[in-house]
């Protein structure tokens, strides 16, 4: 297996550091309080989105990333659950021709950690890669290939503006469609503790500071669809055109309410590089 290129670049976009190279939503309440309903204000019900979609628990994910260079564009599709109340999930991401690995790579996403398998750079068949979000220098929000959902909702905290683009049908459910910019800063204040370490790496790892937004949200105000477009320099501290990097991130939730079971991997079946031997 050919070894993976610096974090930052355009092939790393979506596969960080060594493992082709959780952060969660905090201020969530216990579900059975009041019902949530979706405010009339746009931009009250974007910032509200990740609490009152918290409240909720769990649902079932789809994912898609997109990242897009001047000589390469990489499209990772992946499925599987998050639970926002317990603040865990699963994802099964396909890997785009080309990439460092091939086949499926397997998540766990716990509360601040991430666990990774088939990631490449050189791990065994079917051991898990352990990654506290504080390592990684996104956050997780594009690094295995997935924006986590407790990230891609939580984001919506620091939204900046919104503005209703208008209503849309969507699997018989009516959703309302909204659109504007984020500071993922502003996100990690609203969010605060653990559940704000992802955040906060990307917000100074990403070049725009601006993140576009679209998100549909129904009756209730929870998240069914949230798309966010981030941007960083692939050549580290270039302003150039031609090294820039956009990393489209479109999450969506359905099945409100689906269990979702994710646990810690065994000792035995995580993987821990050798240090390397010191020079002589």
């Amino acid at each position: 297996m050919k070894k993976l290129k610096p974090v930052r670049t355009a092939a790393a976009a979506a596969l960080l550091a060594a493992v082709l190279s959780a952060c969660s939503g905090g201020g969530a309440e216990p579900q059975g309080g009041s019902a949530d309903v979706l405010s009339a204000d746009p931009l009250t019900a974007v910032r509200s989105a990740a609490d009152i979609t918290g409240r909720t628990g769990s649902a079932r994910t789809t994912t898609e990333l997109v990242t897009e260079s001047a000589e390469k564009k990489a499209v990772f599709n992946g499925t599987g659950g998050y639970d926002y109340v317990k603040r865990i999930g699963t994802l099964e991401i396909d890997v785009p021709p080309g990439a460092a690995t091939t086949g499926t790579i397997k998540e766990i996403v716990l509360p601040g950690t991430v666990y990774l398998q088939n990631s490449g750079a050189k791990v065994p068949a079917g051991k898990w890669v352990r990654l506290d979000v504080r390592q990684l220098p996104d956050g997780n929000l594009v690094s295995s290939g997935a924006t986590d959902p407790a990230s891609a909702a939580g984001a919506l905290r620091g939204a900046e503006s919104a503005a209703l683009v208008g209503t849309e049908t969507v699997d018989g459910t009516e959703l309302k469609h909204y659109k504007g910019t984020l500071d993922l800063a502003k996100a990690a204040e609203a969010t605060g503790g653990r559940g704000a370490d992802g955040l906060r790496m990307a917000a100074q790892t990403f070049t725009a500071k601006q993140v576009p937004y679209e998100v549909w949200l129904d009756a209730q105000g929870r998240v069914h669809k949230v798309v966010e477009t981030f941007a960083f320099a692939g050549v580290a501290g270039s302003k150039e055109a031609k090294d820039q990097v956009k990393v489209v991130s479109t999450t969506s939730l359905a099945d409100f309410g689906t269990p979702v079971r994710a646990s810690e991997p065994s000792s035995a079946d995580i993987y821990s590089p050798k240090a390397s031997a010191p020079a002589k």
